[in-house]
């Protein structure tokens, strides 16, 4: 039988195609190593980067010229722009794929997936990009890319021509003290965090594995989790330009940014548990408690504040206010001619090293009880709560007859004053707690006094008080440090 023109054309067709896909099915069927490496990927192939726009204000702001810029570049740039919830006045993005609005806050009418930023990037790095930056000279992201993949650091970035271009900074972020502290980098473009605009590059799986990937401040957020893990980063001599329509052109948008800015990042570092911020030069700026405020911490159980088992040492915010309330009651004490001295936990932090023990959440004191009588503020107390003029909290303790003095009427950090007196030679007292350390000891110890460093000034302690502090707590106490029940929970873990 003769074919047709039409029949074998259609037979051609029909066995080059079955030609075609036995070779795509057998390249799929090599193994990885066998085939030729393909080259590294070019812009030409596509984007390798993901431009993410999260700081900025919905206010007031340049948006919408930072993306056109990027896109001017290359119209398939991926651009999201990521907020808590949805920007108002609304944002004149463009309405094409490539470039997603991003909303954080979780709704009823979402998927989860929605509200996960890392659901919208597809490429390998993601360049985090500050409102008031736009993009104008070629393949800067590409040169990005390629100083990341060349260097040893975990991110790369370059500053933006802003009144406030990024400059290299030092930073230690220590979990246990609660604390970051900045300073001066060792060079000018290899540094541990940056202050100022810039834009920032780093891989996705980088950045999506940090807990606060794009918590606002941005820069605060991404560098204390950085630093933390040792992720250097590189300042690149590769500016970009700055909008042309300035962001914050008013001074009442510019108060209201910077007004919502100190709110914002104060959240964050209190979310993050950074209580001091140290600055080069000395200058300090406190998160945590306050005399206007609750302690940082809740009823301790066992001895053992609930920080301790977060491996935290006491809040240096909490370790400032017993300082201060330290200093006040001994200097009323002092004042009044009431006989004291360092008891317990305190004395044995006044041995060690001159303060409050790190993980301390108290102080106490010793008195002697005839000498009651000789202050104010303890004679009030007897019958009742008393604040005084600079409003600490005078009152009988409720665990038993002892005083305590409170930093304040909202916040409870305290120092415990308990009454001793003389029996045969033998100092005791009414209330003991069940504490290894709460035990009679000969008065002798006390006569005479002896002046000792503590919390930032001198208090009066037991004479031979590495002898006396054995006696409570056990020999080689001051050169073996542990917590207040080891028990429960030891600092060397094994508890």
């Amino acid at each position: 039988m003769r074919l047709t023109r039409c029949q074998a054309a259609l037979a051609a067709a029909i066995t080059l195609n079955l030609l075609v896909l036995f070779y795509v099915s057998w390249l799929q069927h090599q193994p990885r190593h066998s085939r030729a490496r393909a080259p590294r990927r070019s812009s030409a192939a596509g984007p390798r980067v993901t431009i993410l726009v999260r700081e900025f204000e919905a206010f007031d702001n340049a948006v919408p010229e930072l993306v056109d810029s990027f896109l001017q570049q290359d119209p398939a740039q991926p651009v999201v722009v990521v907020a808590d919830t949805l920007p108002y006045p609304p944002l004149a993005l463009p309405r094409i794929p490539n470039v997603r609005l991003a909303l954080l806050q979780p709704a009823l009418d979402r998927p989860a997936a929605a509200s996960r930023p890392e659901t919208y990037v597809a490429t390998e790095f993601v360049a985090l990009v500050p409102d008031g930056a736009r993009a104008e000279a070629p393949g800067q992201l590409e040169r990005m890319v390629e100083a990341l993949r060349a260097g040893s650091a975990r991110l790369v970035a370059a500053p933006v021509a802003t009144a406030n271009p990024a400059r290299c900074l030092a930073l230690n972020v220590s979990v246990r003290e609660w604390t970051a502290r900045y300073g001066q980098a060792p060079t000018v473009s290899r540094c541990d965090a940056l202050d100022g605009d810039a834009v920032v590059l780093l891989r996705a799986r980088d950045l999506f594995n940090l807990s606060a990937p794009l918590a606002r401040p941005v820069g605060t957020s991404l560098f204390l989790q950085t630093a933390l893990r040792g992720w250097a980063v590189q300042l690149l001599d590769l500016p970009f330009a700055a909008a042309r329509q300035s962001p914050l052109a008013t001074a009442h948008a510019r108060w209201k940014a910077e007004r919502e800015g100190r709110t914002r990042r104060a959240a964050l570092l209190h979310a993050l548990g950074i209580r001091l911020v140290s600055w080069e030069g000395g200058r300090l700026e406190w998160f945590g408690c306050s005399k206007e405020t609750t302690r940082c911490f809740g009823t301790v159980v066992g001895d053992t504040p609930a920080y301790l088992y977060e491996e935290r040492w006491t809040p240096p915010c909490c370790l400032r206010a017993l300082r201060e309330t330290a200093r006040y009651v001994v200097g009323v004490l002092e004042a009044a001619g009431v006989r004291y001295w360092l008891e317990g936990g305190s004395l044995l932090g006044a041995a060690r090293h001159g303060d409050i023990i790190p993980w301390d959440y108290d102080v106490d004191l010793g008195i002697y009880l005839e000498d009651v009588g000789n202050c104010e503020q303890l004679r009030g107390a007897e019958a009742g709560s008393v604040v005084d003029e600079r409003g600490f909290v005078w009152e009988k303790a409720v665990e038993g007859d002892f005083f305590r003095v409170q930093y304040s009427e909202s916040n409870h950090l305290h120092v415990d004053l308990w009454p001793f007196y003389p029996r045969n030679g033998v100092m005791t007292k009414d209330t003991w707690l069940d504490h290894r350390q709460d035990v009679e000891f000969p008065e002798h110890f006390l006569q005479p006094l002896v002046p000792l460093p503590f919390a930032g000034f001198v208090a009066q302690a037991p004479n031979n008080y590495r002898r006396f502090l054995e006696l409570k707590f056990g020999p080689g106490v001051i050169e073996n440090p542990e917590y207040p029940n080891p028990a429960l929970l030891s600092l060397t873990g094994s508890g």
